[in-house]
């Protein structure tokens, strides 16, 4: 299998012989890694359960656990699901990269769509799976939201959506959600979306597949899963903690599978990760930490605040001499839109994660704009 360089990997190569201006101190917004603290009563939840590495986990997760994770989903979307309608599993990227595997396993010329730009996994997985890609292009034109084209998608055996969006921050309303969850139906193909990106909103709590998915007249969730993650939300992607939730009869199977695959989640950073998924006042505090710093970049570079995510997707037109003027002189590290995207999707955009304090958020964006202004 020939994989593509991951795009931190490209990212160094371009900046590999600059040296960046010293006067200024280093600032990273190229990973989506939140830099808050994780919650005292998770970390203490950790130490707590210490003791439970002398046991072996379970591959479907401890009751405790899974109960969290189905009382999030209630609180959150108000659908109360079964417990054969989710699975946790460690964190949500070994999903999308062996989920694909096994459901396309048996599957004669097998076709993935997944939204461009793109978080790389679900690349990865399409090659690791043999299978033929249709990208759902987002573009400024279409508001970065993926065209319907029926006739092309009736071929898919499985469709990945990103809502909210990383990179773009665009969101997907719950009407046009059902119009995809009526296509997986008519064709057939099992519909995704990665829901990682769903805590984290400015005013509208966006909606989920689930939720779509029963106002399309499909309450058992027959082609239809979601993912979701404590990482953002929690400002914990240490504790490896996610679930894939939806289609019983697909997780079933899929559970069967995972029983090979060994990925179960060490005891105590299951019982932390419950901790986490019950409590809500925490990603109220982080919401609005993220908040504050799109309204500073609003104020200094002119933005629109996102609907949800922590990025910005700034146009910037060469986003490559962008990116490597912005470190030369200003000491700052963005990511250009080109290494998320195929293509030529992504061309002329960054990617700017604002995963830092206020002050520091401060101190980036102003530098941001100083470097916009230099290349006018």
């Amino acid at each position: 299998m020939r994989f593509e360089t991951y795009p931190f990997e490209k990212l160094n190569v371009l900046l590999e012989e600059i040296t960046p201006n010293g006067t200024y101190e280093p600032i990273v917004l190229t990973i989506g890694e939140p830099q808050f603290n994780t919650p005292a009563f998770v970390t203490e939840a950790l130490c707590e359960h210490a003791p439970l590495l002398k046991k072996y986990p379970k591959t479907s997760g401890e009751p405790e656990l899974r109960a969290a994770m189905r009382v999030f989903f209630k609180h959150r979307f108000h659908i109360e699901l079964d417990d054969s309608q989710i699975i946790p599993t460690f964190g949500t990227r070994e999903f999308l990269f062996n989920f694909p595997q096994f459901l396309l396993a048996d599957v004669d010329h097998p076709m993935m769509a997944y939204t461009n730009p793109f978080y790389q996994i679900y690349e990865g997985a399409a090659i690791a799976s043999g299978a033929k890609v249709l990208h759902l292009h987002l573009t400024k034109e279409n508001g970065f939201l993926p065209p319907i084209r029926e006739p092309e998608l009736a071929g898919c055996d499985l469709v990945i959506l990103n809502f909210p969006n990383n990179p773009t921050a665009s969101v997907m309303d719950v009407d046009t959600m059902a119009e995809w969850v009526r296509l997986a139906l008519k064709h057939d193909f099992v519909l995704l979306n990665d829901e990682c990106y769903s805590e984290i909103y400015t005013h509208t709590p966006p909606p989920s597949l689930l939720e779509a998915s029963i106002r399309a007249d499909n309450p058992t969730f027959k082609n239809v899963l979601v993912i979701n993650s404590v990482s953002k939300r929690s400002s914990a992607p240490g504790l490896r903690s996610g679930f894939v939730a939806g289609d019983d009869g697909i997780l079933r199977e899929y559970m069967r599978y995972r029983t090979y695959v060994g990925c179960a989640s060490p005891l105590p950073l299951q019982m932390a990760a419950a901790a986490a998924w019950r409590d809500n006042e925490h990603v109220i505090a982080f919401r609005e930490k993220y908040k504050e710093n799109f309204e500073i970049a609003q104020e200094i570079l002119g933005i629109k605040i996102p609907e949800a995510t922590f990025y910005i997707w700034l146009e910037v037109g060469d986003e490559l001499a962008f990116t490597k003027k912005l470190y030369a002189d200003f000491n700052v590290k963005v990511l250009p839109g080109s290494f998320l995207g195929r293509e030529g999707i992504g061309q002329g955009f960054v990617r700017i994660a604002l995963v830092e304090n206020a002050e520091r958020t401060l101190e980036a964006v102003r530098r941001i704009k100083r470097c916009i202004d230099e290349m006018l």
